[in-house]
């Protein structure tokens, strides 16, 4: 996916800057790219890769040379960025989250309309935030620019812009799929944008403001105003709740780790009321995202909370590292460190924040079998995932068919199924329970749960016509 930060202020923001891009490394883990300016005229940038190696590290060496009263930067999944622009707007500096669906479309018209090249990377396509900058120049100002840029894209497009003069430029995806907060230096200075609201608040910030779906905000050391106005449409991404959302942040003032707690309250709850809780001697979570859904689950039914096994992180912290497949496999397989004494001969329900391809979850209970395990049920803190994002892209996969659910009932009722997708996803229909036994039998679980749609939006708890439920409905 990817996150950004910037800062505006009467004093150096690098060390900001630098501390707000590297908070935000949880996001993203292919490229990252920082930029400042002191507002005179010129920009210092350094772009580096981070698939094998975290964010602070490759920097570490730049902060001597970087010096800026204004900066931004980010991390990234996709392409290297921020770039610098010179145009009829003069030059500056932009970073983009977000995805471009129709970016050959964009590029053809661009053509048309008498544009004249891209720079192509190595495999012929054009990086996305180049072609929102071509957007954006397309009109008479930056504001103009950027509200067109919005417009035109289908997916979504998340972005900050800096000028020479040190303004920037925070844009919210005009359905408001990602959030974007602005904090005040808590001495009066200046003002930052991030997506994460725990990031400021470390570097000293306080809250200021939340960006609306598709609002701009001009940002200055002395102040910030909108200069577009926010829609009245908002789909913010259920997932930032759920998985990749940091426990410290607050996204349309509801806590991640509450709301984690709250949906694996909830997921027991019901499961009580249908009389589907097994007998069990440890409720875990599967590490580290599940953890705090197992906690709600095992709080309120009565079970003991535990952890039977500890991912081992110091050297690769995240799963998804590197990219080649089978080392990502061997390096997931040799993290997890069992406790045996708390899995031989134990019953064992497992919460994970998610089940979509299922291939690293059938690793991991064939694992806490070969350890000992009686009994594994597993418990996954969200429905059952039946199409692939393509506003955010919060998972490697392209298609519908690398989904487990998906591709279960292609294999279940053939293209048939596809019909039946609501009465899959609900666990109390016949069509729901052949799902959940067909997963069991290849994955190895002795039972299997979803979170209810209806249960994740109450632990969420904002009007639910808010929320983007895209990867589980179908619904845009």
């Amino acid at each position: 996916m990817g996150g950004f930060f910037g800062a505006a202020s009467k004093r150096d923001v690098v060390l900001d800057v630098f501390f707000g891009v590297d908070y935000h490394s949880h996001l993203g883990t292919r490229r990252a790219g920082m930029v400042f300016c002191e507002g005179t005229g010129g920009f210092q940038k350094e772009i580096h890769s981070i698939e094998n190696a975290p964010f602070r590290s490759r920097f570490d060496g730049d902060l001597e040379h970087f010096h800026g009263t204004s900066g931004i930067g980010c991390i990234s999944d996709t392409d290297p960025q921020p770039l610098l622009v010179r145009s009829h707007l003069g030059t500056f500096a932009i970073t983009t989250v977000g995805i471009i669906n129709n970016a050959n479309e964009l590029i053809e018209d661009y053509f048309e309309r008498g544009g004249s090249q891209f720079m192509a990377m190595s495999s012929g396509a054009v990086n996305n935030t180049e072609l929102v900058a071509a957007l954006i120049n397309q009109k008479e100002d930056l504001v103009e620019g950027i509200m067109f840029a919005q417009k035109a894209v289908k997916g979504s497009l998340t972005l900050l812009v800096m000028t020479e003069d040190g303004t920037i430029f925070a844009a919210r995806d005009r359905m408001g799929r990602l959030p974007v907060l602005i904090g005040r230096d808590a001495n009066g200075e200046g003002y930052c944008i991030s997506f994460e609201s725990f990031v400021y608040h470390k570097l000293g910030y306080e809250d200021e403001y939340e960006l609306g779906s598709g609002e701009i905000v001009r940002i200055t050391a002395d102040g910030y105003e909108t200069v577009a106005p926010a829609g009245d449409q908002m789909k913010i991404c259920a997932f930032l709740w759920v998985y990749y959302g940091y426990p410290n942040s607050n996204y349309e003032g509801v806590n991640v780790e509450v709301m984690r707690y709250r949906n694996g309250h909830i997921m027991a709850r019901d499961e009580a009321a249908a009389g589907t809780l097994p007998e069990v001697d440890y409720v875990a979570g599967v590490p580290d995202s599940g953890l705090p859904h197992a906690i709600g689950y095992a709080n309120e039914c009565g079970a003991t909370f535990a952890r039977p096994f500890i991912k081992y992180t110091p050297t690769w912290s995240r799963s998804f590292m590197p990219t080649n497949q089978s080392v990502r496999d061997r390096i997931a397989e040799m993290k997890q460190i069992p406790v045996p004494e708390l899995i031989r001969d134990k019953k064992l329900l497992f919460v994970d924040d998610s089940i979509v391809r299922g291939t690293q979850l059938g690793k991991t209970v064939d694992f806490l079998y070969e350890a000992g395990a009686k009994e594994v049920h597993m418990r996954s803190a969200c429905p059952p995932i039946m199409f692939s994002c393509k506003y955010l892209s919060f998972s490697r996969g392209k298609s519908d068919m690398d989904l487990i659910a998906r591709r279960v009932v292609r294999e279940l009722e053939g293209p048939e199924g596809d019909k039946h997708l609501d009465e899959y996803a609900d666990s109390s229909t016949e069509r729901g329970g052949c799902l959940l036994r067909r997963i069991c039998e290849q994955l190895g679980f002795d039972s299997l749960g979803y979170q209810s749609l209806s249960g994740m939006l109450e632990a969420i708890g904002i009007d639910p016509s808010k929320v983007c439920t895209y990867c589980w409905d179908g619904k845009e």
